[in-house]
């Protein structure tokens, strides 16, 4: 990372609303909000319902990542997470975020995440745990939000067959990260209500 200026948002409304955008707002309005400041994540809204939605950043990306993806400062990924998801994967991105911010290279980052699950600093995800990946108005680093989804979070060693994902006209996708298997379920709708064949 070269600067951080090209990660941040204009102001931190913009970025509330847009962390919000992740998930239906009978879920996003009661959530926690965090927002991306110059030294890292701050709690810009305190929630009531266990949720916390955020802006993911490209650091989030797996470190074997295609050329340039991991600093792409397009990438904006709104997320809104349960408790059981926030414990799990906040807790690694936001370990990644002080790193990035501090100055640490993919490599170094790959190492120290290593070593921290060596160190049983990081845990498996519980059971339950998942979030809303549902903004028409996200950016994977590309324009796109990809497709509206709900994401459930489970140990690497869990298959994508157990689930029946990645078959035909099955709508659950399965894939490992550098962290977990994520199942990905895909939803016919924005988080606004819109279809979801109504992207733009």
């Amino acid at each position: 990372m070269a600067s951080i200026d090209p990660y941040l948002m204009a102001n931190e409304d913009q970025e509330i609303a847009l962390a919000r955008s992740a998930a239906p707002a009978a879920v996003a309005a009661h959530a926690a909000v965090m927002v991306l400041e110059r030294h890292g994540y701050v709690t810009a809204v305190t929630g009531t319902n266990g949720f916390v939605c955020l802006v993911v950043r490209s650091w989030d990306h797996d470190f074997d990542a295609k050329s340039g993806e991991f600093w792409n400062p397009k990438f904006r990924a709104p997320f809104c997470l349960n408790a059981a998801g926030a414990q799990f994967e906040l807790t690694i991105y936001l370990m990644r975020t002080q790193w990035a911010l501090a100055g640490a290279s993919e490599k170094d980052m790959a190492a120290r995440e290593q070593a921290a699950w060596a160190a049983g600093k990081l845990q498996e995800p519980k059971a339950g745990a998942m979030c809303y990946m549902m903004s028409r108005r996200g950016d994977l680093g590309d324009g796109s939000p990809w497709h509206s989804h709900v994401m459930f979070y489970l140990p690497r060693q869990q298959r994508a067959s157990s689930w029946g994902a990645n078959l035909p006209r099955v709508p659950i996708m399965g894939a490992a990260s550098d962290h977990a298997t994520i199942f990905f379920v895909l939803v016919p709708f924005w988080s606004d209500g819109t279809p979801e064949s109504g992207a733009e």
